[in-house]
């Protein structure tokens, strides 16, 4: 419910856009109305913090300059470029998007908001950015630190979880944003949220919105914004093989409709329970390599936190010196090759997968 608050539109703009001016970090996107160069960095801090996504738009914009070349390069080359970023949906939905902006409209993205949501990948929040910042449409940004900025401000309770909370903030948003100036009021109200108006420990004392903010002059800072919504967690166990016969380790690519898509990993055999051993692991190829390969010592067990899911990793490595042929099982979802170690590392991997193959090869 919104609070009685004293503060008119027309002022949270003004001072949020002053403070964004004479507090914002010096970000190479701000100096561009390119919408490629836009939408690229959009997508890349979905999910990802400025200081980790900042080497990979510069990757990008020098391997793919264009949205031309970004449309013409093969998923496994995007998928590589991506290594490391983690939601990797964002990166195939990105490919699918930069060939239908090649083929449907000429290599130009569309100038407004509502054409440019229709595209993959690009929901309310990275359209209105993409609309605002290169084409100065009056349309505003709502993402987390819009939520909180707006809920302790004008003292907002709406769970932002629930479903009504985005048309409410984006209406309340959309009241605020000045027509003239609206790529300058989005960028401010994130970056206010970004460092002024933090999840923990909110700079209170020197903000300039001090006297108007509700959370302020209630105490309130750490009760709002309301999120009641908790994301559930799966837990999955995986027993990874590096499968070696010479100077190549057997890969796979990922099936669809699994975490990792079209990335690489070794030979997995996917358990029910944590810390199973070789005896317990039910797989019938590996059973037979055992008896004439050899078990290299080196184990490895690792956590690895995804957003929805925990993954639960142990590696082996399997020598096949003494073993001539090998037929691995085939399946829709396993296409197991043997490849050299430059073209593993020229491979798509997951973080999980490529840390531990260099850690091996080291």
């Amino acid at each position: 419910m919104n609070r009685e608050i004293p503060i008119k539109n027309q002022t949270f703009s003004i001072k949020v856009i002053s403070w964004f001016h004479e507090n914002k970090r010096d970000l190479p996107w701000r100096h561009t109305k390119d919408p490629y160069a836009i939408w690229l960095s959009e997508i890349i801090l979905q999910q990802t913090r400025v200081a980790q996504g900042l080497p990979y738009y510069y990757r990008f914009l020098e391997k793919l300059p264009t949205v031309h070349d970004f449309a013409n390069a093969s998923q496994e080359e995007i998928l590589r470029l991506w290594q490391g970023l983690g939601y990797y949906s964002r990166a195939r939905n990105m490919h699918a998007t930069a060939k239908l902006v090649v083929k449907k409209y000429e290599g130009k993205f569309p100038d407004s908001y509502n054409e440019l949501i229709k595209l993959k990948g690009i929901g309310p929040y990275t359209g209105a950015a993409i609309a605002s910042f290169a084409f100065d449409e009056a349309v505003p940004v709502v993402d987390g630190n819009v939520f909180r900025v707006l809920s302790r401000v004008f003292g907002i309770e709406t769970d932002i979880a629930s479903s009504p909370a985005r048309k409410e903030f984006t209406e309340l948003a959309q009241s605020l944003i000045p027509e003239n100036t609206p790529a300058d009021f989005n960028q401010a109200i994130m970056e206010f949220g970004a460092l002024q108006c933090t999840p923990q420990k909110p700079n209170c004392m020197f903000c300039p919105l001090q006297m108007e903010c509700y959370a302020f002059q209630h105490e309130a800072q750490i009760q709002l914004p309301v999120k009641l919504k908790k994301t559930k967690v799966r837990n999955r166990y995986f027993n990874y093989f590096a499968i070696q016969k010479g100077e190549e380790f057997v890969m796979n690519k990922r099936p669809e409709n699994d975490i990792w898509s079209g990335l690489y990993d070794f030979y997995l055999v996917e358990t029910e329970k944590e810390g199973t051993t070789l005896d317990d692991i039910q797989d019938d190829f590996i059973s037979e390599l055992l008896i004439s390969g050899e078990i290299n010592q080196l184990v490895e067990s690792k956590k690895h936190i995804l957003s929805h899911q925990w993954i639960f990793a142990t590696f082996w490595k399997i020598d096949l010196k003494n073993v001539e042929n090998v037929t691995f099982p085939s399946s829709s979802k396993t296409d197991y090759k043997f490849f050299s170690l430059d073209e593993i590392e020229a491979l798509p991997k997951s973080t999980l997968t490529a840390t531990f193959f260099k850690n091996m090869v080291v």
